[in-house]
């Protein structure tokens, strides 16, 4: 990996809406590719590396080895997850740094402009609920390091107000203010809190590595797996199946990549900086990763899932800070990336002359507080129907918006008609809304929560993902050839874009 870039590289200029946006339409945060620093390569990379370094990345990977899979074979289930995930992120990335536009803007092009609302909320409530989650996960670490240094402290545990300790309470509000400080300072900090924060988790985590492998005599058993062994085809299965289980996890980053790549200079920073963050770091993580949880196995007899309770059993006060501190760090960086942006720039596109990108950060971090979080996660009903059902919904938002850009539109958009609520615009469709992005929603939509939900089709859940992604985006394209939208005439400020391709 080469060092970062001493200059930033030329990129285009934001392009010059051709007459006044509408202000229901547009607002400076909204507006098409800014003059601010780009997100080139290192960026990108460092991004992968702050979204990848987790508490839940760490325990969703682990938690595949319920699946019957050995340690070797759950690194394989990942990697080729992580694969899908390049291949979608390059996609979804190239077509936002083309447009210049964020997410919401960019979903106009195939739900209309104000159509794009249903797409980007459903965005919003998962990233909002998962947002006030993982900081109730990391204001626990945080606990268990102030109740090791502090001992007074479990006084504190006692009372108990809507569900939580007064130090609980404390711990939480902390890390909500100072995620939602960074985010209030824009998406340069968020930038520059990526390029840290990346590096520096990198080495906690490899720390973590070393002290756990210490503990276990420098022994790992690769074939170590929880559950009978499976034959031949049952391996092949579970190994498929945890794949697709990896798409579904970051499914929601990956559909909103564009709010990031959009500031990229080009695409091939887009192409390289997914190359290295994912297949690269995603890979040396992965492996990472289960080198910690085998490890643990020699020493607990199973193999831990929580890093948390590995750190609670370092004696020295000083390492338990450093590691608290990193556990803490690495669930503010993912939180900001991956579930704050996303709903800051969804609230702001439901009315952009009143909701700016800051106070769509307020709007999610007042929801994700008042939803109370620590319910939501004691809640397994919840968090798999609620959250996990709105969730399901990605994969054929992704279907519609991939196919509607490269397979309908050839990569052509007209960029100052996303602005434009006339009744004439390209992007008008009928009120706003185009019906054939919606039914395809409903129809897709329905398929992909029967297949996660119901228990005769249980055996394709894990496949949720990749059947809605399929059926959304044929059902759209079905749809605009029997009644097309009319939205595919050649327009003069028309961009082509070319497919893609990984290198």
């Amino acid at each position: 990996m080469s060092a970062p870039e001493s200059a930033p590289p030329t990129r285009p200029p934001a392009p010059e809406l051709r007459g006044a946006p509408s202000p229901r339409l547009h607002n400076e945060d909204l507006a098409p590719r800014r003059d601010a620093a780009p997100w080139r390569t290192w960026d990108l990379f460092c991004w992968w590396m702050s979204a990848w370094h987790s508490l839940g990345s760490y325990t969703f990977a682990i938690g595949l080895l319920v699946l019957g899979l050995t340690g070797w074979q759950v690194v394989v289930a990942l990697v080729l997850g992580i694969a899908v995930l390049l291949w979608g992120c390059n996609l979804t990335g190239v077509a936002g740094q083309r447009a210049g536009v964020p997410f919401p803007v960019f979903a106009r092009l195939s739900f209309g402009v104000f159509g794009a609302n249903v797409p980007a909320l459903l965005r919003a409530v998962v990233g909002v609920a998962w947002y006030g989650i993982q900081t109730y996960l990391a204001s626990l670490a945080v606990m268990t390091m102030t109740l090791k240094v502090w001992p007074a402290s479990q006084s504190l545990t006692a009372p108990q107000f809507l569900g939580m300790s007064a130090l609980g309470w404390i711990c939480f509000l902390v890390l909500w203010t100072l995620q939602l400080a960074v985010l209030h300072r824009g998406m340069e900090a968020v930038r520059k809190l990526s390029d840290v924060a990346g590096p520096v988790l990198w080495i906690a985590i490899a720390a973590l590595a070393v002290w756990v492998l210490a503990r276990a005599g420098w022994s790992v058993d690769w074939n170590y797996r929880e559950g009978p062994a499976l034959d031949t085809a049952g391996t092949v299965s579970a190994i498929v199946s945890g794949a697709f289980l990896t798409v579904a996890f970051l499914a929601g980053p990956m559909l909103n990549f564009a709010d990031f790549s959009r500031n990229s200079p080009d695409a091939r920073s887009i192409r390289r900086g997914n190359g290295l963050g994912l297949l690269v770091n995603g890979t040396a993580f992965v492996l990472v990763s289960v080198v910690i949880a085998l490890a643990s196995a020699e020493v607990h007899g199973q193999a831990v899932t929580d890093p948390v309770e590995l750190v609670q059993d370092i004696d020295s006060v000083t390492l338990l800070l450093l590691a608290t501190v990193s556990i803490a760090g690495s669930a503010v960086g993912i939180n900001i990336i991956l579930n704050f942006v996303s709903p800051a720039y969804d609230f702001a596109n439901v009315a952009p002359s009143r909701i700016s990108f800051r106070t769509g950060g307020v709007i999610t971090a007042v929801v994700a507080l008042v939803v109370m979080p620590w319910r939501l996660y004691s809640s397994p009903v919840m968090v798999n129907y609620f959250i996990g059902g709105v969730g399901a919904l990605i994969g054929p938002v992704f279907g519609i918006v991939v196919a509607d850009y490269y397979l309908l539109r050839r990569g052509r958009i007209d960029v100052d008609d996303l602005y434009s609520d006339s009744p004439t615009g390209r992007y008008w469709y009928r009120r706003g809304t185009n019906p054939n992005a919606i039914a395809a929603l409903l129809v897709a939509g329905t398929i992909t929560l029967l297949v996660a939900f119901l228990p005769a089709l249980s055996a394709l859940a894990a496949y949720s993902w990749l059947v809605g992604t399929v059926i959304g985006g044929g059902a759209y394209l079905l749809a605009e050839r029997v009644h097309p939208s009319g939205s595919l005439l050649p327009e003069p400020a028309a961009v082509p874009a070319q497919l893609p391709t990984q290198r």
